[in-house]
């Protein structure tokens, strides 16, 4: 399809969206897509996978609606990551995790955006009983998902 979004405009609407808000640790949220979007072309996504980093929290965060996806000039794979990885409201983790590994490309992108929440450098900010919550709580994921610990 030709008329789908470039991943400049991909990144220019996630910025949009995302605009005035910021991470845990106080940073611009456009950082947390940036990184998650190069860690996904890092370990070798495709365009498809880089458009789904940019936008992987853009419905879960309420900065674009879920009908805003639907309709979207996207491709049906990256429309699908940005879904499977979209944490809905009282979800077990389990099932968040079996859905990712369901769905074609998107354990890229979550590999991605678990190892940017993982980092040290963005989690040492945060006071002792955050940082502790947040690191048990990716390493949760991370198994959950069957991703090593040395592949971050």
């Amino acid at each position: 399809m030709t008329n789908e979004l470039t991943l400049a405009e991909v990144e220019a609407l996630a910025r949009a969206a995302h605009e005035g808000q910021t991470d845990k640790a106080g940073r611009p949220y456009a950082e947390h897509l940036r990184a998650v979007a190069e860690g996904v072309r890092a370990r070798g996504g495709d365009d498809e996978q880089i458009a789904a980093a940019w936008l992987h929290d853009a419905v879960e965060d309420d900065a674009l609606s879920a009908r805003w996806l639907d309709e979207a000039a996207l491709s049906r794979r990256t429309k699908d990551i940005v879904l499977a990885v979209t944490k809905r409201a009282g979800e077990p983790p389990e099932a968040y995790a079996g859905r990712i590994l369901a769905t074609p490309g998107a354990l890229l992108v979550k590999e991605a955006d678990l190892a940017h929440n993982a980092d040290p450098a963005r989690l040492t900010v945060l006071d002792e009983a955050t940082r502790t919550r947040l690191t048990e709580k990716y390493a949760g994921m991370r198994a959950l998902l069957g991703l090593s610990r040395g592949s971050v």
